[in-house]
């Protein structure tokens, strides 16, 4: 994608990051059937890869009739956060929506008493100091850029985990990660709130991608035993509409708010 070819400031831009797979293409379909451009990041980069990853992405959403622009990058590297931003800038000219998605779980699940601090650390890199510093950068661009057409509000959107709050004891890094990335979006709903900038949480459930795909016998049993009053896995498509959603304007008075994506688990229940 050229630069000069396919600028259109018209046009709404968002960031996506893990967009390569899973609940990230999901969140990019979405957005593009909204009438958003797309930047999507992810750390697998291979142009010769139209099966998978970013370039299936960009496949599909030019099928749609959007726009999508590929780029490698690491969120965990503080390196690459302006490096991404500017491609953005540079193909868009704005940013209207940053989703903080990209993601990653343990290597191995282990009891919380065999847990390493090199996987600890690895989580806490990518799954939340990586979007804090990712939502800083784009933030203090947000906030001096024009408005966006039709006074749209720039919005930025963390994609956590029911983790965030239930405990899972054979992954406490994950949870421990996703737990501080939903105060990292609180923070930032709080902050941004006076520079006209909306901030949302995004809880997803149970959601059928690669992460979840090895446990996936597991928790067969557990919604067919009714873990999931709704009954089935969740979907990537079901993400992506939350999302759509919330940068649509939906959620216009309603910076800071948690959205749960997963079938009513959060319900009480006897």
């Amino acid at each position: 994608m050229s630069v000069a070819r396919n600028k259109r400031p018209s046009a709404p831009a968002a960031v996506v990051t893990g967009a390569g797979r899973g609940i990230g293409r999901g969140i990019v379909l979405a957005l593009v059937r909204e009438g958003f451009d797309v930047v999507g990041v992810d750390v697998d980069f291979d142009p010769e890869n139209k099966a998978k990853g970013l370039f299936e992405v960009k496949d599909r959403v030019e099928e749609l009739g959007g726009r999508f622009l590929p780029v490698a990058g690491d969120v965990a590297r503080m390196d690459d956060h302006d490096r991404v931003l500017d491609a953005a800038y540079g193909v868009c000219g704005r940013i209207d929506v940053l989703v903080n998605n990209a993601g990653v779980a343990p290597l191995r699940r282990t009891d919380i008493l065999e847990t390493s601090p090199e996987s600890y650390d690895r989580l806490m890199a990518v799954n939340a100091r990586g979007p804090f510093f990712l939502t800083r950068n784009a933030a203090r661009r947000m906030a001096a850029q024009k408005p966006g057409r039709g006074g749209r509000r720039p919005a930025i959107v963390f994609i956590t985990s029911i983790s965030a709050a239930w405990s899972s004891v054979s992954r406490p890094e994950y949870c421990v990660s996703k737990a501080a990335l939903s105060m990292i979006a609180t923070l930032y709903a709080d902050a941004l709130a006076a520079k006209g900038i909306d901030v949302f949480e995004v809880r997803p459930g149970i959601i059928a991608t690669d992460m979840t795909a090895g446990v996936k016998a597991k928790y067969d049993r557990l919604i067919a035993g009714g873990l999931v009053p709704q009954g089935r896995w969740g979907r990537p498509e079901d993400v992506g509409r939350a999302v759509a959603a919330l940068v649509r304007g939906d959620f216009g008075y309603s910076t800071g708010a948690v959205i749960e994506v997963s079938g009513g688990m959060s319900i009480r229940r006897l």
